[in-house]
């Protein structure tokens, strides 16, 4: 056993005792002959308090060692979602982790319906994207603005992953709630997009719920300090990471905010030449596949209409919807669908439905400019 520890180590001193100890425990599955050498060993020179501090420095060590691995590869708490893998993941899902380190690259805008406007600057960030990963160049900063379920988080997905990063989505309600801890949680984010070798793509929706003016008075210590901590993280463009935020309303955001952004894309609602082309998407993969697929276990079913022209006929009645809106809108057409004794769509389902989306949209838009027009009212009291 002695053969085990440093020569010049004898076996009166305390480092020879800590070093034999910690090989015993380290090698359980050593002969009971050798490990009772050892500790007859041990006995010889008083070792029992040895055998304790091995223990101590064994266990201590793991978890010194647990929380570093942790802090660099562990997800941080503010990140909703990631396609970023972790060791842990790669051992538990080794197809699906495979099948995600090896898909293709797609077309960043498939599935994907937008204006002509925005399909161009969106079609040119992505070949900016791309290639500024392909030269380790750096990432550019960039604002995606614009109503809710207008494709931002959608795009971003597709973004990162056609130019072959991955992604992490944070929401910025999740910021203030951390009060004091939110610095710390704001620069452990930036240290794990930091610690990525294959490039990250940060998209941070809603950000306007923290990235405020600082000069408001609503604003609390604790957001401030987090405010900060996110604008020194970001003062410098980096190799590592992109950065998207996306928000509903761009005008509250902090000055510096403004001046760290190199892009800034608006996403606008669909026309009706895009709402058309949403609905009939939905339809087909939501309603028309699954109703002719053949499954006995499938009970939807078509009544005989053109629902190619209904589709268009719809698009001219839904002005304002977002894309999600539509998509919501086809899902509802389904359910109705299945409510029914025999499961069949019909025409009339369509129109009905359509008509109550219409209704409960006008209702929240009514919500809406009555809170717009109250922290009008609230800024102006400030002033």
């Amino acid at each position: 056993m002695t053969g085990y520890c440093p020569l010049n180590m004898t076996k009166q001193s305390h480092l020879w005792k800590v070093c034999l100890a910690s090989l015993l425990l380290a090698n359980p599955k050593s002969s009971n002959l050798r490990i009772q050498e050892g500790l007859e060993e041990l006995n010889e020179v008083g070792g029992l308090t040895a055998v304790a501090l091995g223990w101590y420095m064994a266990k201590r060590g793991t978890l010194v060692a647990a929380r570093y691995v942790e802090a660099k590869l562990g997800k941080p708490s503010l990140v909703r979602e990631t396609s970023r893998l972790t060791p842990l993941e790669l051992i538990k899902h080794p197809v699906r982790s495979r099948t995600k380190l090896f898909k293709k690259e797609e077309d960043p805008l498939k599935g994907i319906i937008l204006s002509p406007g925005l399909e161009s600057q969106l079609r040119d960030l992505a070949i900016k994207t791309k290639n500024t990963k392909r030269n380790n160049g750096f990432f550019q900063n960039v604002l995606f603005y614009g109503p809710p379920g207008a494709g931002k988080t959608l795009f971003a997905k597709s973004l990162a992953h056609h130019s072959s990063l991955d992604y992490a989505i944070l929401t910025g309600g999740d910021v203030a709630p951390m009060g004091r801890d939110g610095v710390s949680a704001m620069h452990k984010v930036f240290d794990w997009a930091e610690s990525s070798r294959k490039g990250l793509l940060l998209f941070i929706d809603e950000a306007d719920a923290f990235l405020r003016k600082r000069a408001k008075a609503q604003i609390s210590e604790d957001l401030r300090a987090t405010l900060n901590a996110f604008l020194y993280r970001t003062g410098e463009q980096s190799r590592k990471f992109m950065l998207i935020i996306a928000s509903n309303q761009p005008e509250d955001f902090d000055w510096a905010i403004n001046d760290r952004l190199d892009q800034v894309i608006e996403f606008t609602l669909p026309g009706m030449i895009e709402r058309e082309r949403i609905l009939l998407q939905y339809f087909s993969e939501f309603i028309a596949i699954p109703a002719t697929s053949g499954s006995k276990k499938q009970r939807l079913k078509l009544v005989d209409f053109d629902w190619v022209k209904k589709c268009a006929e719809i698009a001219k009645k839904t002005e304002g919807l977002s894309g999600r809106e539509l998509s919501k809108l086809v899902l509802g057409w389904q359910a109705s669908a299945y409510a029914t004794v025999d499961g069949l769509l019909t025409s009339e389902i369509i129109d009905y439905n359509t008509a109550k989306m219409m209704e409960q949209h006008s209702r929240k838009m009514a919500w809406l400019d009555k809170e717009q027009l109250d922290v009008r009212e609230r800024a102006v009291e400030v002033i």
